[in-house]
């Protein structure tokens, strides 16, 4: 149990402007875009597909793949060091799992705004609705692996259905 400046216990902390000090909360919320007023994880979402544009949309399948585990061993440490600091559980400002869930999304996508823009769209959705296996990984495990795991699962999903669509279409 935490307790708040005003005096208010709450079961876990919460983030705000003030912890962006903190380079793993800087890094976990995506530079202070999960700390927006509404739709954090899209915000996050947006900053993933941002990135992915930039960096990653002219790699080759397996430059994009090296990327990826990279970027997401660091991602979990980040998001680790944020929950243990601050006694965190799936915090809406950690978007640094969306990032991670979009990029993989977005993995075998070609550089156009429709594939890019789709791949979008399909995480969200599967991230916001959470079909089964990410309802289970959601609700079951705990920690960085369970922030960063439901968005995996999720960014898999989405990866799957918008790699069929690009074929078919």
């Amino acid at each position: 149990m935490r307790i708040s400046e005003n005096g208010e216990s709450h079961p876990r902390a919460r983030l705000a402007a003030r912890h962006l000090r903190d380079p793993w909360v800087l890094l976990a919320t995506g530079f202070g875009c999960g700390l927006a007023p509404w739709a954090p994880g899209s915000i996050g979402t947006l900053l993933g597909l941002g990135a992915w544009w930039l960096l990653l949309a002219d790699l080759s399948l397996a430059g994009r793949l090296l990327a990826l585990a990279v970027a997401a061993t660091v991602a979990w440490a980040v998001i680790h060091q944020a929950v243990r600091k601050y006694a965190l559980g799936d915090e809406p400002a950690i978007v640094l799992d969306e990032v991670i869930g979009v990029w993989l999304a977005l993995l075998a996508a070609p550089k156009a705004l429709a594939p890019a823009l789709a791949g979008f769209v399909l995480f969200r959705v599967a991230d916001i609705a959470k079909p089964w296996p990410v309802s289970w990984a959601d609700a079951k495990v705990k920690g960085a692996a369970g922030i960063l795991l439901d968005d995996v699962l999720a960014g898999g999903m989405a990866a799957i259905v918008l790699a069929v669509a690009v074929y078919l279409f």
